[in-house]
């Protein structure tokens, strides 16, 4: 192969040796492209200088601004049953699922279906220990309270470990207020 012929990789030789104190040029197949010719009246933005940092664009869900994981609705379904005991001393049980429905219920209908059950069943709950506490003056309330405070409990935990494993969990004993 003379000094003038071309080096291309495959056939078989070796690339030419740059003569001393010179050093080779790139060749046009040197592993690059030229970058594409900016459109008519588009300036072309530069490019950074080699090692300068440069961010990231930002990410975007893949799903759209409402999408959740499967983790997080579950994480949600759950927040909406279970959530519930905290306000449920001082009777206001209906606010964490209420908070749980206005708040992701758009984002995920399986979040939505566990707010709206966690809800109701919350209202209903409510109606019946009202019922009881006025029946307390017949004495079957007095029977009753503590009836509905275990149903209450053993029904809350029941949902929330189903809203957890994913599962659409209907409560036995529920008035539908909310559709």
């Amino acid at each position: 192969m003379s000094q003038h012929e071309e080096h291309r990789p495959g056939n078989g030789t070796p690339p030419p040796t740059p003569e001393p104190g010179r050093t080779p040029s790139p060749s046009p197949e040197a592993g690059t492209t030229p970058p594409p010719m900016p459109e008519p009246g588009v300036t072309p933005t530069p490019s950074p200088e080699p090692g300068a940092f440069t961010p990231s664009p930002p990410q975007q869900p893949s799903a759209g601004a409402g999408a959740m994981t499967v983790e997080e609705e579950r994480n949600w379904a759950f927040a909406a049953h279970l959530g519930s005991f905290v306000a449920a001393y001082v009777a206001l049980g209906f606010l964490c699922p209420l908070i749980v429905l206005l708040a992701k219920g758009k984002d995920s209908a399986y979040v939505r279906y566990h707010a709206v059950e966690s809800l109701n069943f919350q209202l209903t709950t409510l109606l019946a220990a009202a019922v009881a506490g006025l029946l307390v003056i017949v004495v079957i309330g007095l029977v009753l309270l503590p009836f509905i405070g275990i149903a209450y409990v053993v029904l809350v935990i029941l949902a929330s470990v189903a809203a957890r494993r994913g599962e659409w969990y209907r409560y036995p004993v529920n008035i539908r207020f909310v559709k």
